[in-house]
């Protein structure tokens, strides 16, 4: 059976994605002819199916694709974790976003999010990214520094939840990640010089003395900066988006999104022009889905608290949508207040933000130089 796709838009511009997803096997059987002819139609097409994939939970734990219109996800061998580390924020206030200063959208009290979609709409002016080290905390960062090297990131907030057992000082946070470059292990300084969408998930403060043991599976990082614990962090494995670095004149065809289910999982799904991506962890190890009210969504520097800097005359249009049980307009914390977790940065300033309630709550802010 076939459709036109002029029917597919018509349904998902008036009852948003779900009437899409209601029939998978169709769009999978479109054949090429359908998809010619209107390019308007057919953007509008690709952009429901995007819409669509970043909903679209995997149907097991692991790592998996697909490819537009199919929205049926194709298991594929996962990459092993990356040796990816990020930095938490120092806390030192410049005239960039991020490191504890950006836009970040929050839920209306009483609401936890279970999706947050990150996009970005208008990309101008730019031309050139690199990641650089810069002054952080004591120190300098220790990011992957050179041309098209940068993250995107979806952050959760920094919340307290059952996986910290019987640590009051313990915090949970999760961070969805596509990277432009990752080292291969925690051990080598090899790089993939591959684009990939992974989970990075931290245990903040655990435990009561610096000598305390992590979890299973964790990684012990070290005292914890302010607590009596330590700090544990752990990365899933990755899925691949493309062999080579993404180059940052393709910003606008990236998008990323990352949702917490309570007894399911957690996963982090990017899409790439008419492919989707996507890679997940247990919700169990950080319980986040519990305590998730906050969603940080921008592209920073490739790790270690680095700095993504962008060419002059550069603007870029974020936005970040919500899925938290309510059609309420969401708060938009500015860089203004203590907003947003990842110690990573750009070298971009912020505009405006403005949010909007209904059938897709989001915020949307612009950043430029």
């Amino acid at each position: 059976m076939k459709f036109d796709v002029r029917t597919i838009v018509r349904c998902s511009v008036a009852a948003g994605f779900l009437c899409l997803a209601a029939f998978p096997s169709t769009l999978k059987a479109q054949s090429s002819d359908v998809l010619v002819g209107n390019s308007g139609v057919e953007a509008q097409a690709q952009q429901a199916w995007r819409e669509v994939m970043h909903h679209n939970a995997a149907p097991a734990n692991g790592c998996f694709q697909a490819e537009y219109p199919s929205t049926e996800w194709q298991k594929v061998e996962c990459r092993p974790a990356p040796g990816y580390r990020s930095a938490l924020p120092s806390r030192r206030y410049e005239d960039v976003l991020g490191n504890g200063k950006d836009y970040v959208a929050e839920a209306p009290s009483g609401h936890t999010i279970s999706t947050a979609a990150g996009t970005f709409p208008t990309v101008t002016g730019v031309t050139s990214e690199k990641t650089v080290n810069v002054p952080f905390g004591g120190g300098e960062s220790s990011g992957i520094t050179g041309k098209n090297e940068y993250t995107i990131q979806v952050n959760t907030n920094f919340a307290h939840t059952a996986a910290c057992k019987t640590y009051t000082s313990c915090l949970a946070w999760v961070q969805y990640v596509i990277s432009s470059n990752t080292p291969v292990s925690l051990s080598s300084g090899e790089l993939t010089n591959d684009t990939e969408v992974f989970i990075e998930y931290w245990l903040i403060d655990y435990g009561s003395s610096s000598s305390a043991s992590c979890p299973s599976g964790f990684l012990n990082a070290g005292a914890d900066a302010e607590g009596p614990g330590v700090d544990c962090v752990q990365n899933g494995a990755a899925t691949l988006i493309a062999t080579g670095q993404v180059p940052i004149t393709k910003l606008s065809t990236l998008a990323l999104s990352g949702s917490a289910a309570a007894g399911g999982n957690d996963s982090a799904v990017a899409t790439y022009g008419t492919k989707a991506y996507t890679a997940t962890v247990s919700d169990s190890l950080t319980d986040i889905s519990a305590g998730w009210t906050e969603a940080e969504f921008n592209i920073v520097g490739n790790a270690g608290g680095a700095r993504a800097q962008f060419n002059t005359g550069s603007s870029i249009t974020a936005k970040v949508a919500l899925t938290d049980g309510s059609t309420t307009t969401p708060t938009c914390l500015a860089p203004s207040a203590v907003a947003g977790t990842t110690g990573e940065t750009n070298n971009l300033t912020g505009k405006s933000c403005t949010a909007t309630g209904g059938s897709s709550p989001s915020i949307q802010f612009v950043e430029s130089n």
